[in-house]
């Protein structure tokens, strides 16, 4: 791709990403090409949507059946006082707007049950889960496995987050069943109750973009196979590598079945 097929105000937009080499014109291209589906438009999928957004991601498009609370303004960054009681999804999407108005967000207020999530992660070259629950996040895994989609997962509360990537399109990497079975028990941590470090969802969710934003150009390597993780009291991060689980109920059967 050349110069010629961007406008001259996209190679003016862009142009702090089209100055770097890994990313170019050529980078810039498919990142306008490119759809993403974000599930969860709260204190991770702000920054998500609005980094995606200001990137040029052609197709955003956003789920979540939440309103815009009071509450969530402590760290919420894509909502504002005066669309409280609007919908998460299309407030996010209107933000995105201000800033871009060439992305086509596609704003869901639903909650996607596992049909849905398989149509729309079908739909998409790379899948945010920026949820708050266990369950969303075992059928948003689970749609990507079965799609073969990049998933790149992140999770925040108190002070403490995690991130990292699962590829299904390779069969080495694990998929999030893989680290977290499905079957395992799980005691549900929300902010509601134990609160959340307001910066620490636009640390783990601009991470999360910065991922997806790698994936769709394609550069560099990504976090698949790494767990990263952040104690924001002190600001150390760790990592752990994760091996894919042979016995995995969700890859590992799709394993076999090939």
């Amino acid at each position: 791709m050349s110069h010629a097929d961007l406008s001259d105000a996209q190679l003016l937009r862009y142009s702090r990403h089209i100055l770097l080499d890994e990313i170019g014109v050529e980078g810039q291209a498919r990142l306008l090409a490119a759809r993403a589906l974000v599930v969860g438009a709260g204190g991770l999928g702000s920054p998500v949507a609005l980094y995606l957004g200001t990137a040029g991601v052609g197709t955003i498009t956003l789920v979540d059946d939440d309103a815009v609370d009071l509450t969530n303004l402590q760290r919420q960054i894509a909502h504002t006082l005066a669309r409280v009681g609007q919908a998460k999804a299309v407030s996010a999407a209107q933000a995105v707007a201000a800033i871009n108005p060439e992305v086509r967000v596609i704003a869901l207020r639903e909650r996607a049950g596992a049909a849905r999530l398989d149509a729309l992660v079908a739909g998409a070259d790379v899948v945010l889960d920026c949820s708050d629950n266990f369950a969303t996040r075992q059928a948003v895994n689970a749609a990507c496995v079965a799609r073969r989609r990049p998933l790149v997962s992140g999770a925040a509360i108190g002070f403490d987050a995690q991130v990292s990537v699962y590829d299904a399109r390779d069969a080495a990497n694990p998929c999030y069943a893989c680290l977290f079975p499905p079957d395992a028990p799980v005691e549900e941590a929300r902010c509601a109750t134990m609160g959340v470090f307001a910066p620490l969802v636009g640390i783990v969710g601009a991470v999360q973009a910065a991922e997806a934003l790698k994936l769709l150009a394609g550069v560099g390597s990504s976090l698949a196979g790494r767990l990263q993780m952040l104690d924001a009291r002190t600001m150390a991060w760790s990592e752990i590598r994760v091996p894919r689980a042979p016995g995995c109920p969700v890859c590992g059967a799709r394993a076999q079945a090939r």
